[in-house]
This record gives structure tokens, C-alpha cells and sequence, in this order.
């Protein structure tokens, strides 16, 4: 099953696990002489070489073919601009990754102290919770700072 880029006007890319130099050539739609010297420009483009030095592509590494080419001949940056931004991309935490709102340190502290009474109810041994007591675990701010 192959990606389909077609849409976003990004040349389909083979399912494949390893592609040949002429074959990101032929992808990219450039020469390979240029993949070459992209690879020289661009420290993060860094193809496996066989045992005959022959270079094997990786799909990451095609997109990466494919992003250098957009940033060089589309948006029209330097080599140094688009190494650049390239940079920034890579060091930047995707979204589905990002925390979807910071915890602050208030809250921290009050979960830190509600996992402490919780220990001092197990630590006490056999009272737990349900034998008629009841503990409160937690507070009215920290229900709030949850929701």
C-alpha cells in the first residue's frame, strides 16, 4: 500500500523498503548527481551504503528528498535557509505528541500530596476505605483543575 501524495501534488512514493539512488532520482524528479550533493549540503539525508557503496533510500529518507526540493525549488530558500528550517522541524515535538494543556506546578503538588495519603492509607494496613471511613483522596480545586 503506497501513500498517496498525488493529492497534495507530492509525487506517490513506492511501498518500498529501501529505494536505489535512480529511483529517488526518478521520484524527485532530479538528477543524482544533485541527491549527491544534497547529502554533502544536508547532514540529516544520509542514505545506508551496501557492502559495494551502492546508497539504499529509506522512505524517511525520500520524504526528506521530497521536502528538500519543495523548500529549494518552491519556497525558494537557500541550501542554509532550508537546512535551517529543516533543523527546526526535526527538533519541534509533533502535536499529536504535545501535552494538550501544561500541568502547573500547583497541580503537581496536589496530586504529589494526594498520592501521599493514599500511601499513609495502605502503609496503615487494613483500613481501607469502604470499612466505614471514608477518605477523602481528593479535593474540591484539584477536581476543578482536572476537568
Amino acid at each position: 500500500m503506497s501513500v498517496d501524495r498525488s493529492r497534495r501534488g507530492e509525487p506517490e512514493i513506492p511501498d518500498r523498503i529501501y529505494f536505489k539512488i535512480g529511483d529517488v532520482s526518478q521520484i524527485a524528479g532530479i538528477e543524482t548527481h544533485v541527491l549527491r550533493f544534497w547529502e554533502s549540503e544536508f547532514p540529516m539525508l544520509e542514505p545506508k551504503k551496501t557492502a559495494r557503496g551502492h546508497r539504499q533510500y529509506k522512505r524517511k529518507d525520500v520524504e526528506l528528498v521530497l521536502a528538500i526540493k519543495r523548500l529549494l525549488y518552491e519556497e525558494k530558500f537557500t541550501i542554509a535557509g532550508a537546512r535551517k528550517a529543516l533543523r527546526t522541524r526535526r527538533s519541534t515535538v509533533p502535536e499529536a505528541e504535545a501535552p494538550a494543556r501544561p500541568i502547573s506546578r500547583e497541580a503537581i503538588r496536589e496530586i504529589r500530596e494526594q498520592l501521599q495519603e493514599i500511601l499513609a492509607l495502605l502503609s496503615a494496613g487494613g483500613d481501607a476505605p469502604g470499612d466505614g471511613q471514608t477518605a477523602s483522596v481528593r479535593s474540591a480545586s484539584s477536581r476543578e483543575t482536572f476537568r
